[in-house]
């Protein structure tokens, strides 16, 4: 029995319920609900699925990976939505909304598969039917489709890359595109986001401007200053050339006016936001003069008291004072300051011009600037021209007496009046408080002498710089090497392995370490355990210091041997999915030994010839052959490849090899490894025959597999009368038929060359 609408809307909406619980549930929801929203389903469900979907990639607990993984899954839900003639307007809402949070997913998936083009396809198929629905769809899609072109232009605009050792968690943006990528190319997106921003903000010169889509154009360019410096000015210089109050001079209704003041503080709101950024930019002085402008037009439009009286120019009293002494009226009194306080004066009792205690201590640093600058426009618009003049005047008067010098007076120069008249018909206002001559007299007489009148010396201070860190000891710097190591080696670990279809092969002419993963790592660590202390280890010094020293480092771990141990437990732990590290810190070994003996071989002539370096290829080659050994299979290709990379063979690795031999299961193992070197490499068929040879005389169970090969490169030793003889092959004398006689035999390392000129990777 088929559920009705209503019973499915209820079980979505518990599914809903669990994944907000629980985030990991996420893939098995999405995945599930697809076939009942989709195109197909009624319209309830379809917009249910819709805003689900919108939901789900906007959810900041959803991780990046497995967003970007589900995005791949809902593009082809999407794009039947948004297909289907006559959707729901607030089906095409939450679809576009989806689209907008997973363009940038989808590109970053593209990136790593650049083959991958149906999911190209249809995304661009959204893109193209989104961009069609931009100018002709109702307001709140269109509102919806901004959103998707700034999202579009944030894309495929280059970014910042904050972090190149991991790009996973870099934002996306045009600069983790390939050059040459075959899907996206780079000089294609490009082109396209710049004519999708100017598209963007031509609805700035439209008239007349629709206010809903001002805002949200608004909004979405807020982004695109602070995440995209290259077309930040691009985008100031268009908001500026816009006026939100030009639609003010027609007349306005209640709507009307509610849209300018949205457009109006949207547009100073995203200014004083850029503003505050970067209050030092090319841009900051124009911005700062566009919000002055833009505020006192919204108060000359929008003012409520503005048609009303303003207030007289003349006194309402009919008096004016200069008319004061003349006429003999009595007029009103006149404000008078109070007096500045003794001593030095700071410039906020400069300007305090009123009695009032509580105004005096407040502190106006405490308010945000925005309510400063809401309180006094409209303050300085209202206050009355007389009583501003008048409070300029007393502040001027007060810095004028404050700049002259004040000279001391005697009280012989103290000069009483007695005549009342005459004091009332000279008198002058004046602002500054008139010294007795006791106050004067105690003035003077804390005057130090002048002979002690000294100018203050000046206090300059040096340059300031920090002390020299204590040397560090030798145990201290080894100790901060082995950790940095660990910390390398943690890198590494916690770096995904890329995938077989993500690896391209770029060729001979690559560099190494050069894009920024864990084969980038890996050479770094192999190339500072080989070739970092190369060199450092000469014994022939003539200080004593110096011997002493070298010494004092040869009893310790040297840190090149840390690197190399933490790289050998490094492989071990993997040695399947790690060999190929093995073969290239094996090949830098190789090489770095044959540099150390053409030094030293060129150094015999001088007078301080080199000591005899070690050779770390053929300790380390031992040891990894000596870790995997024991764990291989009888069917493993693993050795044969090993066997034929590393860049030289010698009878000790053979010996190791032969003795494979002892378990019946893995003979063939043995010899099928020894058999692909005389096949691919000649330089050492020689001992490979003596080896197969030996396991031919001393193993019954490889008497079969060797017997073919042996009829091939030496079918005397197979005659009954040679059994025990020893053979020569090709001019090479062959090794004893037992592994003891092989132990007393010196180790001869059979390479391509006799030369120490480096081999390519490969050779024998």
């Amino acid at each position: 029995m088929a559920l009705s609408v209503a019973d499915q809307l209820t079980q979505l909406e518990a599914a809903r319920q669990l994944v907000l619980a629980d985030a990991v549930l996420y893939p098995q929801i999405v995945q599930g609900i697809l076939p009942i929203v989709g195109a197909n389903a009624r319209v309830e469900l379809r917009r249910w699925g819709a805003e689900f979907l919108a939901e789900t990639f906007a959810s900041p607990t959803l991780a990046l990976q497995q967003k970007e993984r589900l995005s791949v899954v809902v593009l082809q839900t999407l794009k039947e939505l948004l297909e289907t003639p006559g959707e729901d307007g607030s089906v095409v809402k939450s679809v576009v909304q989806a689209a907008a949070c997973i363009y940038g997913l989808v590109l970053r998936y593209i990136i790593a598969n650049p083959h991958d083009s149906p999911t190209w396809d249809k995304m661009a198929a959204i893109k193209s039917n989104i961009l069609k629905r931009w100018d002709t769809a109702p307001t709140g899609v269109r509102t919806c489709c901004i959103k998707f072109v700034q999202k579009v232009v944030q894309v495929q605009t280059p970014g910042v890359i904050a972090d190149p050792r991991r790009p996973e968690q870099n934002e996306i943006s045009l600069a983790l595109v390939p050059r040459d990528h075959p899907l996206i190319p780079p000089p294609n997106l490009e082109p396209e986001a710049s004519g999708l921003l100017d598209r963007m903000l031509n609805i700035f010169h439209e008239d007349p401007s629709d206010a809903v889509l001002v805002t949200a154009t608004l909004n979405c360019l807020g982004t695109l200053v602070r995440t995209r410096q290259t077309i930040a000015n691009k985008i100031i210089q268009a908001i500026l050339s816009f006026n939100p109050l030009k639609q003010a001079n027609s007349p306005m209704n209640s709507k009307a006016k509610i849209q300018i003041k949205s457009m109006e503080r949207t547009t100073r709101a995203l200014l004083m936001n850029i503003y505050r950024r970067n209050e030092t930019g090319p841009f900051a002085p124009r911005i700062k003069q566009y919000v002055d402008r833009l505020l006192q037009a919204r108060m000359d439009v929008f003012d409520e008291g503005r048609g009303k009286r303003p207030l007289p120019s003349e006194p309402t009293d009919g008096l004016d004072s200069a008319k004061r002494i003349r006429l003999g009226a009595e007029v009103p009194n006149r404000f008078n300051p109070p007096p500045l306080p003794p001593g030095p004066t700071s410039v906020a009792q400069l300007f305090t011009l009123t009695n009032d205690e509580g105004l005096s201590s407040f502190d106006v640093t405490q308010l945000p600037i925005d309510l400063v600058v809401k309180i006094t426009l409209p303050v300085l618009h209202q206050i009355n021209q007389v009583s501003l003049d008048e409070a300029i005047n007393n502040v001027r008067l007060r810095y004028t007496s404050l700049s002259r010098p004040q000279p001391i007076t005697t009280p012989s120069q103290v000069v009483i009046s007695t005549n009342p008249e005459e004091d009332e018909d000279d008198y002058e206002p004046d602002f500054q408080p008139i010294e007795d001559a006791e106050q004067i007299l105690n003035k003077a007489d804390a005057l130090p002498p002048e002979g002690r009148l000294q100018a203050p010396t000046e206090v300059t201070l040096g340059p300031f710089k920090l002390p020299q860190p204590p040397p560090l000891t030798q145990e201290e710097s080894l100790q901060i090497g082995k950790s940095t190591v660990s910390r390398v080696f943690g890198t590494m670990n916690a770096l995904d392995e890329p995938s077989s279809t993500r690896r391209q092969k770029p060729g001979l002419n690559r560099l190494a370490a050069s894009n920024f993963d864990r084969e980038a790592w890996i050479t770094v660590i192999t190339r500072l355990a080989t070739r970092a202390s190369a060199g450092l280890e000469n014994e022939n010094e003539t200080d004593d210091v110096s011997k002493e020293l070298i010494n004092q480092q040869k009893s310790k771990t040297s840190l090149s041997d840390s690197i190399r141990e933490n790289l050998w437990k490094y492989i071990v732990e993997d040695f399947r999915a790690r060999i190929h590290i093995a073969i290239a810190w094996l090949n830098e070994e190789w090489f770095n030994d044959r540099i150390q003996a053409q030094a030293k071989s060129l150094s015999q002539d001088s007078k301080h010839p080199l000591s005899q370096p070690q050779q770390n290829y053929e300790i380390w080659v031992l040891r990894i052959l000596d870790a995997i050994i024991p764990y291989l299979e009888s069917k493993e290709k693993l050795l044969i490849r090993f066997m034929s990379e590393i860049p030289a063979v010698d009878e000790t690795i053979l010996r190791l090899v032969k003795g494979l031999a002892r378990d019946p299961e893995r003979v063939v193992l043995a010899v099928n490894a020894i058999h692909y070197l005389i096949l691919v490499r000649p330089p050492v068929r020689g001992i490979c025959l003596d080896a197969i040879e030996d396991l031919w005389r001393n193993y019954d169970d490889a008497k079969i597999p060797t017997t073919k090969i042996l009829a091939k490169w030496r079918p005397h030793v197979l005659k009954p009368d040679n059994k025990d003889s020893v053979a020569e092959t090709n001019g090479i004398k062959t090794a004893p038929s037992s592994d003891s006689e092989a132990a007393n035999k010196p180790i001869v390392t059979h390479v391509a060359s006799e030369s120490v000129k480096p081999l390519p990777v490969g050779a024998g």
